[in-house]
């Protein structure tokens, strides 16, 4: 892609059509269905692009309140990757998906055709939006990140914004193709905006994002009386369990069949 494809990314009319398409289409949308609550603005004063924001993904709704929770200095550039192979297979729905999200393609499972994209768009002052676990939980139980933002933070100088969503995952949980009746909450958490230490490994410096989202999602949670990420995977582990232990009996009542009578 060449710089002058970049340009699209940022340009005047694009940053005018994305302001009426989260404005006054997706905010009002979303901010009617949900009880949205925003902590933490005042850590992004001295942030400006190019930068990362990162965050947990756990819902569909997870976009769409970062970009309405952001600032507008800061989101009328942000450009979110979003899986090739599925956002932009079919032209309606990446139309779409660039015109709310200014997104743009990332590669996975193998592909390779749009690799370097995020760092020459942040070489171009675009801000980036990537949600470092790869893929959205399934149970509200937050994976491990990826070492593509830690990488990227580090090889482009670039700030870090790390964010936390509380309640998503109960608001529009996987699956659900609408978020449930009620206004159910919905916090987003800002934190103070990180660069690597000087000599930080990528590997330390994704941890110590990981260990900062969890850390601002789950003060969150007990302040408000909600799942924190223990809460989450000790659910996972209840339900492994009890998935286990149920093979195990049907597997003993298969073989208590196959003996035969004495």
């Amino acid at each position: 892609m060449s710089k002058d494809d970049l340009g699209k990314y940022s340009n005047r009319p694009g940053a005018i059509a994305r302001f009426v398409a989260q404005q006054l289409v997706m905010k009002p949308y979303v901010w009617s269905a949900l009880s949205v609550h925003v902590h933490g603005l005042r850590r992004l004063d001295g942030l400006n692009a190019p930068f990362i924001a990162i965050a947990n993904h756990s819902s569909h709704v997870d976009s769409t309140v970062i970009y309405g929770a952001l600032p507008r200095r800061l989101s009328k550039n942000l450009a979110a990757g979003a899986a090739a192979d599925y956002f932009f297979k079919q032209k309606t729905k990446s139309l779409g998906t660039r015109l709310f999200f200014n997104a743009y393609p990332v590669d996975r499972g193998g592909m390779r055709g749009h690799a370097g994209l995020s760092g020459r768009l942040l070489d171009e002052g675009v801000p980036l939006l990537i949600f470092p676990e790869g893929t959205r939980s399934r149970t509200g139980a937050m994976a491990p990140f990826k070492s593509g933002v830690a990488a990227l933070g580090i090889q482009h100088s670039v700030p870090i914004l790390p964010m936390a969503l509380v309640g998503a995952y109960a608001a529009m949980p996987y699956g659900q193709n609408l978020p449930v009746p009620g206004r159910p909450p919905v916090h987003i958490v800002f934190g103070v905006p990180q660069r690597a230490l000087p000599g930080e490994t990528v590997p330390h410096f994704k941890d110590r994002l990981y260990n900062y989202v969890v850390e601002l999602h789950d003060s969150t949670a007990r302040a408000y009386g909600m799942p924190t990420q223990e809460d989450f995977h000790r659910s996972v582990a209840l339900k492994a369990a009890a998935k286990r232990a149920q093979a195990a009996l049907e597997s003993g009542k298969d073989e208590d069949a196959d003996t035969p009578n004495s």
